[in-house]
């Protein structure tokens, strides 16, 4: 196999895909850049390619077709932002990565705990010595109810974290599990919203999930609700979202992922003006917290993604089966 890596992070991805191409005796190029069709060329003469969360228009596809590429990987869970029909017609296998759930578990509760404790105005008063205590009053978790929607391993892994604060725990999910039953209460969409006092979104970013939070579903929620979400951006339609944080409706919020975010991450835009007016309000807001699409970076999670990635274009390339197909 020959695999061409775009937008490879030089400080901590490429170490990785080097080890991993000198036990399985692989070459691979790279570059940092994000594919596009001025790139695209880049890939001449390779027959795999892994991006991470970049767009994969049909356009893009067709050109690395015609280089030869029969196999793209993306280094991430999700793969929305491929076009999988496009690939099967031209004949390009696609495959996706899975890491270990708990970095994404462990920075869920971490945001929900900064929004509850309000930490992003704390700081920001701290900084220009504001050490006064008005407006600065938090509240304990083991005193909410806990919405978590979805439990696959992600979710599930934010479920048992949660268990030790002393919460409750509602959660909904199209297949509930038996192992969380006694510590998790399943019930639907529409009662999790009305009771629950934090709202985490854990839900895949299929096309029927675009938007399952937006002003029907506010409206629902507890008045000072605090939504969270390491999840998928196109989850909570953000113009809803700012509307409902205007009103009082959603009291914090915390997100690691928000719409149209593709040409964002992973790069340093400190000295340009941001294409993004949604992001830049929604970091305007004193209770709202942004990040930018990093719950999953941690060693291990970055070792299992270029492994994962890999794998998958390996097997592709000795026409073997993997669980790392997108079959969607």
């Amino acid at each position: 196999m020959k695999l061409f890596a775009f937008s490879l992070r030089p400080y901590d991805e490429l170490p990785v895909l080097q080890r991993l191409a000198d036990e399985h005796g692989f070459e691979f190029g790279w570059t940092s850049e994000y594919p596009t069709m001025d790139n695209a060329g880049l890939a001449q003469g390779y027959d795999a390619v892994t991006i991470i969360t970049n767009p994969m228009p049909a356009e893009l596809l067709a050109r690395y077709a015609e280089l030869g590429v029969r196999g793209l990987a993306t280094r991430s869970i999700g793969f929305d932002h491929i076009d999988l029909d496009a690939a099967r017609s031209l004949g390009i296998r696609v495959g996706h990565a899975s890491y270990p759930p708990a970095g994404v578990a462990d920075y869920t509760v971490m945001l929900m705990l900064m929004a509850l404790r309000k930490a992003k105005l704390v700081d920001i008063a701290s900084s220009y010595q504001d050490f006064g205590l008005r407006g600065k009053i938090g509240r304990s978790l083991n005193t909410c109810t806990v919405g978590v929607v979805g439990t696959g391993a992600i979710g599930e892994a934010v479920c048992e974290r949660l268990a030790g604060f002393g919460c409750r725990i509602v959660a909904c999910d199209p297949y509930p599990k038996d192992r969380l039953r006694g510590r998790v209460e399943y019930m639907t969409l529409d009662e999790l919203l009305a009771c629950a006092d934090v709202v985490t979104l854990h839900a895949p970013g299929l096309p029927e999930n675009e938007h399952m939070i937006g002003a029907e579903q506010f409206a629902r929620m507890k008045d000072g609700v605090v939504i969270v979400n390491a999840a998928r951006g196109a989850l909570i339609d953000t113009a809803a979202l700012i509307d409902a944080v205007e009103s009082g409706k959603v009291g914090a919020a915390a997100l690691d992922t928000i719409e149209n975010e593709a040409d964002l991450y992973y790069r340093d835009l400190s000295r340009d003006v941001l294409p993004n007016r949604d992001r830049s309000v929604l970091m305007a807001f004193p209770n709202v917290i942004v990040s930018p699409h990093m719950a999953f970076y941690t060693a291990e999670d970055v070792r299992a993604m270029i492994f994962n990635s890999a794998g998958a274009l390996l097997a592709f390339s000795r026409g073997e089966e993997t669980p790392f197909e997108v079959r969607a």
